[in-house]
C-alpha cells in the first residue's frame, strides 16, 4: 500500500467516524461512510480492487448490521473494522474471509480510540459555557470546531499508520493462517448476519404476528426471481395499504364512540 492510498483510508476513516462534523454530519458520515458496505467501496476504489472490496465490505457490513448505539455508547467500533480491517485485508491479497478475520479484533481494539476520544472532548463543552458566560459567540463557535481535533488527528493518523504500516504484517498474518481458521470465520460470517437479523427484527416488530410478514418476503424471494428492488417496492406498498387500513378502523372506531357519547348525552338530558 502507498503513502498516499493509507493517507486517503485515513481522510475516509474520519469523514466516516462517529462524532464528525463534516459531511453532513452523522447522516452522511457515521451512518453513510461509516457503514462497512460503503468503506468498502471506497477502499476498493483507492486500492484498485472495487470488487474484492465490495465483497469484504458487504461481509462485513452483515457482522454489524444489527448494532446499535444507545445514547452514542458502542458495542464495537465499526470505523476500524471498516476502514483498517478491509484495506489491510485486501492490500494483503485476502478478500471478504480475511477482512472478518481482521474486522473483529480491531473492532474491539478500536474502542479504546474512541473512549480515548471522549475523555479529551470533555474538555471542550467546559470551553463553551466559560464563551457562553462571557457572551462570547466566536469562543463557543472556536470550541466546537476545536472539538473536531482530536478525533481528527487519532482517527488519520491511526487508519493512516496501521494501514501503511501494517500491511507486511497482514500479509504475514494470513499467510500463517491455517486454512480451518480462515473456514471459520467465513462459516461465522454466514452466521452471524442471523443474529443481526433477529436483533432488527426484535427492535423493529411492534406486534407478533407481524413476522408473518417477513416471511412472506423470505418466500417470494426464495420461490420467485424477483429482485431485492422489487421486492422493497412491493413491501412499500403493503406498509402503504397497513397504514393506510390501520388509520381508518381509528377513525370508525372514534366516530363510534362519539356517537355513542352523543346518544347517551340525549338519553340522560331527556
Amino acid at each position: 500500500m502507498s503513502l498516499l492510498q493509507a493517507f486517503l483510508i485515513g481522510i475516509f476513516a474520519y469523514l466516516g467516524c462517529k462524532r464528525t462534523p463534516w459531511f453532513f454530519g452523522i447522516t452522511g458520515g457515521w451512518n453513510m461512510i461509516g457503514r462497512p458496505l460503503v468503506a468498502g467501496l471506497i477502499v476498493g476504489i483507492i486500492l484498485g480492487d472495487v470488487t474484492n472490496g465490495i465483497i469484504a465490505g458487504a461481509m462485513v457490513q452483515a457482522l454489524f448490521i444489527g448494532q446499535i448505539t444507545p445514547g452514542g455508547a458502542m458495542p464495537a467500533d465499526v470505523n476500524w473494522a471498516s476502514y483498517i480491517g478491509i484495506p489491510l485485508a485486501l492490500a494483503a491479497g485476502g478478500g471478504g474471509a480475511e477482512a472478518v478475520a481482521l474486522s473483529v479484533p480491531l473492532s474491539l481494539l478500536g474502542l479504546g480510540v474512541f473512549n480515548f476520544i471522549m475523555t479529551i472532548n470533555t474538555y471542550f463543552p467546559l470551553l463553551g459555557d466559560k464563551a457562553a458566560s462571557k457572551g462570547d459567540g466566536r469562543g463557543i463557535h472556536r470550541a466546537t470546531y476545536l472539538a473536531a481535533v482530536p478525533s481528527a488527528i487519532l482517527r488519520i493518523g491511526s487508519a493512516f499508520l496501521i494501514c501503511y504500516f501494517g500491511t507486511p504484517f497482514a500479509e504475514s498474518l494470513i499467510s500463517a493462517m491455517p486454512s480451518q481458521v480462515l473456514h471459520f470465520f467465513e462459516v461465522a460470517g454466514r452466521m452471524l448476519p442471523a443474529i443481526g437479523f433477529a436483533m432488527l427484527l426484535k427492535q423493529s416488530l411492534s406486534k407478533t404476528w407481524m413476522i408473518v410478514l417477513f416471511l412472506l418476503g423470505w418466500v417470494l424471494m426464495i420461490s420467485t426471481s424477483m429482485t431485492i428492488t422489487a421486492l422493497a417496492t412491493f413491501a412499500l406498498a403493503i406498509a402503504f395499504i397497513f397504514v393506510k387500513s390501520e388509520g381508518n378502523s381509528q377513525n370508525i372506531v372514534t366516530n363510534v364512540d362519539n356517537n355513542t357519547l352523543n346518544v347517551e348525552d340525549d338519553c340522560y338530558e331527556d
